[in-house]
């Protein structure tokens, strides 16, 4: 076999469809958020303003974080030194997972190095647990839940995206006696809509099921500690585990679940994706801690969030943009082709210093590629009034011009 011709064939397709991914190379600037430096292929630099972040409230540059990391970093140093089992567990690991446990009201948390590996590990161990047991998934659940459920071994069922009476079908269909889980997320990142948590509680009550809630896109920006969607609707005391991340609106790195004691001490114990990782460093871990413990107090952070995100879905709308507003944080513009979106990402990063990555087939589905954009409190009036200018521009003289973007 020419293994190289096959490569090539591979990447050429994506050419060809336009879903090829490029990095942009960026280097962001502390104490200027969301303000970055993007370094060409050419080697020129440009400043620019980060779009698309998922650091959704700016604590990667917050002075509490930093202080706490550079403690961490002096007494501990660079990496942890082993697995949780092999001198990996610090005392830094522990003040984390007793801050998450807080955050969410459980009696336990249990730390991963991302909160993909915490989705897989947990789910594909779930089984070796409850032998039979079947799970019913979100059909737009994330791609790090779904191969979890798919490596488990077990049974699964798929319910069509927060539809809660093909969810009652699914379940009503299978033994009564057997061992259930329900897999579903707080805010689905793509569309930026809600799960229905309380009705599928209801299920999972009616049905003796386990409810598994994947709140990485909510943990930090929901709830009046940041505990999440469920703890903002009164409803953490009815998911049995909750899934959270640490990179996202804690600013920092590292993923997580938290639970029950019981349900902790089984997945450390038998999962092989924290079992054999290199745990968090130190200095990570500090910084992680220091951001839940300031966000349970900072609800002001927490509210302009959610204006600079309601202004920008105003401000699109009113330009006749077609974005998806189900009332979080997150604003999709739907292109709805791939070579459109991508070229006009490229021209906002090009001819406006804006950088929002196109979002493309297999994230989304064909058809529906988007521009997504996520405001934060770091973002400023003339940031919101620069991106509304440049995307009045762009789509009123190239993204409606169909022939013009295929040129």
């Amino acid at each position: 076999m020419n293994y190289d011709a096959a490569l090539e064939t591979a990447i050429g397709r994506l050419h060809d469809e336009g879903r090829y991914r490029t990095f942009i190379e960026i280097e962001r600037k502390m104490g200027e958020f969301p303000r970055a430096v993007w370094t060409r292929a050419d080697g020129s630099k440009r400043d620019i303003t980060v779009w698309c972040g998922n650091d959704y409230l700016g604590m990667g540059q917050h002075p509490v974080v930093l202080e706490a990391m550079h403690e961490a970093l002096e007494v501990s140093g660079a990496g942890s030194g082993g697995t949780r089992n092999i001198s990996g567990t610090t005392v830094w690991h522990k003040r984390l997972e007793a801050e998450l446990a807080d955050l969410h009201g459980t009696e336990a948390a249990l730390l991963f190095t991302s909160a993909y590996i915490a989705n897989d590990a947990t789910l594909s161990t779930l089984p070796k647990l409850f032998p039979g047991l079947i799970i019913y998934s979100d059909a737009l659940n994330h791609a790090s839940m779904i191969e979890g459920i798919r490596r488990n071994g077990g049974a699964k069922r798929v319910f069509r995206h927060n539809d809660i009476s093909h969810l009652r079908e699914l379940l009503e269909a299978d033994d009564p006696a057997a061992p259930k889980l329900i897999a579903f997320e707080s805010v689905y990142s793509m569309d930026g809509d809600f799960g229905p948590i309380a009705e599928i509680c209801d299920l999972a009550e009616e049905f003796g099921a386990l409810t598994y809630l994947d709140e990485v896109h909510a943990v930090g920006m929901y709830g009046p500690r940041g505990g999440g969607v469920a703890e903002r609707d009164g409803l953490t005391h009815r998911i049995d585990i909750i899934n959270g991340t640490l990179g996202k609106a804690f600013g920092v790195h590292g993923g997580y679940i938290a639970t029950s004691a019981k349900m902790c001490d089984a997945i450390r114990s038998y999962a092989p994706g924290f079992i054999f990782t290199t745990s968090l460093p130190p200095v990570v871990a500090a910084g992680a801690a220091a951001s839940i413990r300031h966000l349970k107090g900072d609800q002001a952070l927490r509210d302009l969030h959610q204006e600079r995100a309601t202004a920008l879905k105003l401000r699109l709308r009113g330009l006749g943009l077609p974005i998806i507003d189900h009332g979080s944080h997150i604003v999709p513009v739907i292109v709805g082709d791939p070579k459109h979106t991508k070229l006009i990402s490229d021209m906002l990063l090009e001819d406006h210093g804006i950088y929002v990555q196109p979002i493309n087939y297999p994230t989304v589905p064909r058809g529906t590629e988007r521009l997504r954009f996520t405001p934060s409190p770091v973002h400023t009036p003339r940031d919101l009034d620069a991106l509304v200018r440049a995307m009045d521009t762009l789509w009123s003289h190239c993204a409606l011009n169909r022939a013009e973007l295929a040129g």
